[in-house]
């Protein structure tokens, strides 16, 4: 029960801070998880309906001040839908050793994200509409399957080619979090379906995900600068990283 305490605790600081910068908090969710003990496997399916609820709430705000863009969403969360299960399933052909070595891969891809990159200041200067349509469908496949595969709901995968894409930032990272909340409610139930969830965990890290995108979204609105948070998260996950590689070594 103990465990469970600290890990909703956890979330909560986790949401606010990831809320603040704009990202979905199901990748650091799981590996904090796994290092508390919890199987792999139920620690993804938690974090995958944390991610929904956290951004669900993040959304609604976003909604509020006309971020999200919809005909860009729409098309990413049709496939998202279709592959995030199949991403979720696919879990069960891999050994967790093969599971773990990727989330790492991952933890150190969105952490350089964070750390690195700088999206550029466009105003909007979207490109032509079938390629906006062919990296969308790209999109929802790639961020679906794998998001459902790592149980991180794919946000990560999806903002920087937003902003590629021609989308200012802040409406790229409103929109992305919409589609997070379907994406993630997909591999969840993919998850689900195969038995693996904790009730327990879920009911109380749940409370912690409310109060942490209630307080993140309160302190974003303040315009509470984000650029030191994603340096100390890209620390965070470069250390769990590690962490993990260590512990596969």
């Amino acid at each position: 029960m103990m465990t469970i305490v600290i890990a909703s605790v956890l979330v909560f600081l986790f949401t606010t801070v990831l809320t603040i910068a704009g990202v979905g908090a199901a990748f650091i969710i799981i590996p904090t998880f796994y290092w508390l003990g919890i199987p792999l496997t139920e620690a993804m399916t938690v974090a995958l309906l944390l991610n929904a609820i956290s951004m669900s709430f993040a959304s609604f705000n976003y909604m509020r001040y006309k971020l999200v863009v919809f005909k860009t969403a729409i098309p990413i969360i049709c496939l998202a839908i279709v592959f995030s299960p199949l991403g979720a399933y696919s879990t069960r052909f891999f050994s967790k050793e093969f599971l773990i070595a990727i989330f790492s891969a991952f933890l150190i891809f969105a952490g350089s994200m964070m750390l690195f990159y700088t999206p550029a200041k466009k105003k909007d200067a979207r490109s032509s509409p079938d390629k906006e349509l062919k990296v969308g469908i790209g999109l929802g496949i790639g961020a679906g399957y794998l998001g459902g595969l790592l149980g991180v709901g794919g946000g990560n995968f999806i903002v920087p080619v937003l902003v590629w894409l021609g989308f200012d930032a802040k409406k790229a990272s409103a929109t992305t979090a919409f589609i997070v909340i379907f994406s993630s409610l997909s591999g969840f139930f993919g998850h689900a379906a195969i038995g693996h969830i904790n009730l327990r965990l879920l009911m109380l890290s749940a409370v912690g995900s409310v109060a942490g995108a209630i307080a993140g979204s309160w302190l974003m609105y303040w315009k509470l600068e984000a650029a030191q948070v994603k340096k100390i998260i890209a620390v965070v996950l470069y250390a769990i990283a590690i962490k993990m590689i260590w512990g596969l070594l």
